[in-house]
């Protein structure tokens, strides 16, 4: 069972929402309005119609042996262990593939059953090792426990045939081994592969007593197709497939559920510890963002928690050319609140600021902003979402009246037409996209608008999708040709505009897409995407029964970023696309909590709840509850405060979870801002590129060593519980807390739980929020108040927060930054699988063997033109700066185009990323920038500097490391 969170004892009690997600029902849960009622060993118990006897009997409380099955597979009835006898018919059935039926009498237990189960399960033992007792899988072994449910004693047949015990054993992958002398063959791992994960790597080769489980073109693990999801590890009944780190510490003693710090899909997993120590993470089937599902990051890539490279004691230095001096918490927070201070008395109040973090908690991201607006007395507070999704958050509450997506997950299984721009779900999603190639699988339509060619145009066993491979900065143009299309081609909702849409702002933006200039004859100019192409992809999701879109940084990340937004919210309200399952407008956040950390109020404009700091009302209320006057003016973004920062009116920074030496555009100006600083107080896990400019230095807590939640990007509030003491001794928001009482403003928090009764004060989306009612139900989904008390799952139902939703107008304006005969190629970056946003916690993790340095792709044309082979180092250059990437030829893009991920601090991918931003929000236009490339033989003069500052830098922790332990 789930183990439920007591804030008062904090102690973890067994309860939750009473299923038991511990239990295996054999078959999937199956929906019918239609119920059955069947009787079972003399057991009546009624379920819906579809049911398999096998699940049906385990509701009842009936288990039945069973080694093939499986709740999260669809029933296969290859193992006959689960073989019943129903009154009527004739032999012993699977119950696993027999569904019930009205008044079905079925037997489990009886002689000939128990005789028949025996001899199955004699042949399995025939040829699987005796060695119980020393295999990994001891105790948590489906094929032992199988062995001692059907009551085997003897082996009638020995090792002295043909048989597997000397298969060859694979441990090419990191995490997982796979010994194919323990495989019974039942297929599951394969069924796993296909039907949960979706990337059919898996199968079976050969026929009857050579039948055998094999990766790709029976290659080992790591040079398959395989994904490293661990979804065949899970499903595995024995020790076949066994994760590494169980082999080397054996099984776990307890568990605990939490929710993964990675990606904005927010699974949950079980924490499996051997007293404090983590051995293994399992998709924890009660998480309604993931039902049991992981990736690679989630599932494996945890060994940073406790890599060496943490962080264990505050470090405090007057410059950043000074070794660090270790010092106690109190001593650290003294000497950051003694600077900041000092700095407010000569420069003045706005000279400081703080900026917060989407890895950490909602309650650890509140503080900070609280702490910014209360202790500092001014609103300059901002957040990484500055630099990914804020113009989701203006273009949607422009439009649609909230900032956040309208459906959960699961709705896209619904969906008959799926839209994708500028998102690469598999890599940067792939829980969330192993959902979405389910639906394709099934029949759903897909469009995607990327210059990229991604790898879900490949899903296997899905219809062929239409690939927009537009220019990098047309996002705009297209957005407006596929509305054009609609209109003029008579493909409009008009029931829905009609009453669910401002009239007047619905006219003006009609009489504006119908111009000539928004056709795709016209665009395709501009986009390089063929008319009929676009017509094509419009006419296919304006005539769909249910129509969704999801977009990620490639829509956002551009100077029209907003515009954009604006765009894809009036296509879905001009198709009656909104208030339903299957159907909506969906930001794929990318961290973890994003979401949440803009829900906090951690732009300097609003605060939690995205209330407007220049509304007094709301000031009132705010000021009632914190006992200070709220700033009515907004306070400096991220850019400005760089700005301010390098004129000399902006002094001190206050940087929790955030790496913005490495995340933000235009390198060298961000290094610039950070050496003008007098204090620079850095709290964070590792000594990342912005802690090596910092002044204080605070360890942070990882997501295993913390109470509180996250908001996904579907606005699932989940439970994030520790599962390990503090490595440093102090959760994150404990340190915040120290700050604001060292700074004279009083914090008396003892626990997480009353940050978040805090918040559900003041933050009318959260007021019906609370840990009680998170472990009560497992997950609530904002807005959650008097009128949804148990949450929202799908927004705008039956009406907007604005009342009528409002069209916007799209100009297509072309951006600043674009190619000429100095700067002829388009560069535009992007995510890979194995790793995680700035890197700092995937690098400390076996993950580095999928991906060890970032490259740049490029066509094949491209390269033959400046005399670039695949693997040559090549320079780039931009009007910001140059850096030097390995290069590798493809022809996943078009010609002018190139491509590279930033997951490497020494890439120095944003070293010639410009300035240029969104027009509402700053946003930077990272997908944009123009490059010229040259085969060159070293590194860039920038990188030479990074790794001559990196390696002092690293002295000086190495340094003060040292005299700690010789202290």
């Amino acid at each position: 069972m789930i183990q439920q969170f007591d804030p008062k004892t904090d102690q973890y009690q067994a309860g939750g929402n009473g299923i038991d997600w511990q239990k295996d029902y054999g078959t999937p849960l199956v929906e019918s309005d239609v119920s059955v009622t069947l009787a079972i060993d003399g057991v009546p118990i009624t379920v819906p119609e579809g049911t398999s006897v096998l699940r049906a009997a385990a509701l009842a409380g009936i288990n039945i042996p069973k080694l093939c099955a499986s709740d999260n597979l669809e029933a296969f009835g290859s193992c006959r262990l689960c073989s019943v006898q129903i009154e009527g018919r004739r032999g012993m059935p699977a119950s696993c593939t027999t569904p019930v039926a009205e008044d079905m009498v079925v037997t489990t237990q009886n002689a000939a059953l128990a005789k028949l189960r025996r001899n199955v399960m004699e042949l399995y033992i025939s040829d699987h090792p005796l060695d119980c007792l020393t295999c990994p899988a001891n105790g948590d072994c489906e094929l032992q426990d199988m062995a001692g449910a059907v009551g085997l004693r003897e082996v009638r047949y020995g090792f002295s045939g043909e048989n597997h015990l000397d298969a060859e054993k694979d441990h090419s992958n990191p995490y997982f081994s796979f010994d194919p002398s323990k495989c019974i063959v039942c297929s599951r791992c394969v069924r796993a592969c296909e039907e949960v994960q979706g990337t059919f790597a898996l199968t079976i080769d050969g026929r009857g007593f050579d039948s055998k489980v094999s990766a790709g073109q029976d290659e080992p693990f790591m040079d398959s197709e395989c994904v490293s999801c661990g979804a065949c590890v899970q499903a595995c009944p024995t020790s076949t497939l066994m994760e590494k780190s169980i082999i080397d510490e054996g099984q776990p003693d307890h568990s605990i559920v939490t929710t993964c710090a990675y990606c904005g899909v927010g699974c949950s997993f079980e924490a499996e510890m051997k007293g404090d120590q983590l051995v293994r993470m399992t998709p924890w089937k009660g998480g309604d963002a993931n039902h049991g599902h992981s990736c690679v990051k989630g599932r494996f890539a945890f060994g940073y928690a406790t890599h060496k490279d943490r962080l264990r004691e505050p470090m405090i230095r007057d410059s950043i050319d000074q070794p660090w001096r270790p010092v106690g918490w109190e001593e650290a927070i003294q000497f950051a609140a003694d600077r900041i201070k000092a700095i407010q008395a000569k420069y003045g109040r706005e000279s400081v600021g703080g900026i917060t973090s989407s890895r950490c908690t909602n309650e650890e991201t509140y503080l900070v902003q609280k702490l910014v607006r209360t202790a500092f007395g001014n609103n300059n507070t901002d957040t990484c979402a500055r630099v990914c999704h804020s113009p989701t958050g203006y273009g949607l509450k422009a439009t649609l009246g909230e900032s956040a997506g309208t459906q959960t997950f699961d709705s896209v299984l619904k969906s008959d037409v799926i839209v994708v721009i500028g998102a690469n779900p598999t890599d940067a999603h792939p829980v969330f996209a192993s959902r979405l190639r389910k639906r394709l699988r099934e029949g759903a339509s897909l469009i995607v608008a990327d210059p990229r060619y991604i790898d879900l145009l490949k899903t296997p066993h899905m219809g062929e999708g239409i690939h927009l491979p537009l220019r990098p900065g047309t996002n705009v143009a297209l957005i407006n040709a596929l509305g054009h299309v609609v209109v003029t081609e008579g493909l409009e909702d008009q029931d829905f505009v009609s009453r669910r849409c401002d009239p007047e702002a619905y006219q003006q933006w009609r009489d504006f897409i119908v111009q000539e200039k928004n056709s795709p004859e016209h665009v395709a100019e501009i986009t390089g995407v063929p008319a009929e192409s676009i017509r094509q992809a419009a006419r296919l999701y304006g005539k769909a029964g249910n129509g969704a879109i999801y977009y990620g940084l490639g829509v956002t990340e551009h100077s029209q970023g907003s515009t954009m937004v604006i765009g894809i919210a009036n296509l879905a309200m001009a198709t009656g696309n909104i208030g339903r399952e299957g159907v909506g407008v969906n930001p794929l956040r990318g961290q973890n909590n994003v979401q949440g950390s803009c829900d906090m109020g951690s732009f300097p404009h609003e605060l939690p709840g995205y209330q407007h700091v220049g509304v007094p009302e709301i000031r009132q209320r705010f000021a009632e509850v914190w006992g200070v006057e709220i700033d009515p003016e907004p306070g400096l973004r991220i850019p400005n405060m760089f700005d301010a920062a390098i004129d000399g009116s902006f002094k001190a920074l206050y940087v929790q979870g955030e790496d913005i030496a490495q995340s933000d555009p235009n390198t060298q100006h961000v290094e610039q801002a950070l050496t003008s600083l007098e204090c620079l107080i850095v709290q964070d896990l590792f000594l990342n590129e912005t802690a090596k400019f910092a002044h204080v230095l605070l360890p942070g807590a990882s997501f295993l060593e913390k109470n509180g939640t996250f908001t996904n990007a579907e606005r699932r509030i989940n439970r994030v519980r520790k599962v390990m003491p503090p490595l440093a001794g102090k959760e994150d928001w404990e340190a915040t807390q120290d700050l604001a009482n060292a700074l004279g403003y009083p914090m008396n928090y003892s626990h997480p739980s009353e940050i978040m009764d805090e918040i559900a004060q003041l933050a009318p989306t959260f007021t019906g929020v609370s840990y009680e009612k998170l472990e009560r139900l497992g997950s609530i989904q904002w807005p959650c108040n008097e009128e949804h008390p148990d949450g929202t799952p799908t927004m705008h139902e039956e009406t907007f927060p604005i009342g009528l939703g409002r069209f916007g107008l799209t100009e297509f304006i072309e951006t600043e930054e674009r190619s000429n005969r100095r700067f002829p190629l388009l560069l535009t970056t992007g995510r890979i699988l194995s790793q995680y946003n700035v890197g700092a916690q995937t690098r400390r993790t076996d993950n580095q063997v999928w991906h060890d340095e970032d490259v740049l792709e490029l066509h094949p044309h491209d390269a033959e033109e400046r005399g670039i082979s695949n693997g040559d180092w090549v320079g780039i250059t931009s009007r910001s700066g140059k850096t030097v990437l390995r290069a590798r030829m493809t022809d996943r893009l078009q010609p002018g185009v190139v491509y590279t991920t930033f997951h490497h601090p020494g890439s120095g991918a944003n070293v010639i990323t410009t300035d240029n931003s969104d027009w509402a929000t700053n946003c930077p236009e990272y997908k944009v920038t123009a490059v010229q490339l040259e085969k060159v033989s070293q590194p860039s003069e920038w990188q030479q500097r990074f790794q001559t500052f990196g390696r002092k830098q690293q002295q000086f922790l190495a340094q003060a490391t040292d005299d700690a332990s010789a202290s």
